[in-house]
C-alpha cells in the first residue's frame, strides 16, 4: 500500500516578488504617496523595469526598486542593486518621462523588506 504524499504549497521567487511590492505599496501609499504605475517596462530586450512609479504629495515623481531578501548576507537587500540595475532603472524612467508633455520632479527610492521589515531608501541613487 502506497503513502500518501502531502503536497506544500511552495511559494515561487515571483509570488514572493509580488508580495514584496504589495507590502512596499502599501506602506508608501499610507506615508501620501499615490499609485501611478506597476511594473513599467520598456519595449524590447536588454530594457529596464520600474517596480513602483509613485507621485509624492508634493508632486515629485518617485521611481521605487522594491528588493526583498531572507538575510542580510552579501550586503543585504539594498546592497543587491548593482550599477547595471541602477542604469537599467534609469532607462526606464528616462523612457517613462518622454511620454510627459512637461516632466516632474522626480527621484529613485527603494524599499527593502529583510525579515519583515520594510526600509524606505528615499533617493537612495541619482542619474549620472
Amino acid at each position: 500500500m502506497a503513502i500518501p504524499q502531502i503536497k506544500t504549497q511552495v511559494g515561487t521567487s515571483k509570488q514572493a516578488g509580488d508580495a514584496a511590492e504589495e507590502s512596499a505599496l502599501r506602506h508608501l501609499q499610507q506615508a501620501g504617496l499615490r499609485l501611478l504605475e506597476r511594473n513599467y517596462r520598456t519595449p524590447g530586450r536588454g530594457g529596464g523595469e520600474i517596480d513602483l512609479i509613485m507621485r509624492a504629495p508634493d508632486g515629485t515623481t518617485v521611481f521605487v526598486e522594491v528588493r526583498q531578501r531572507a538575510n542580510a548576507s552579501h550586503g543585504g537587500a539594498a546592497a543587491s542593486i548593482s550599477a547595471t540595475k541602477q542604469r537599467r532603472i534609469i532607462f526606464a524612467a528616462r523612457h517613462y518621462l518622454m511620454r510627459l508633455r512637461e516632466p516632474p520632479p522626480c527621484r529613485f527610492d527603494v524599499v527593502t523588506l529583510e525579515r519583515g521589515v520594510i526600509q524606505w531608501l528615499q533617493a537612495a541613487f541619482e542619474t549620472y
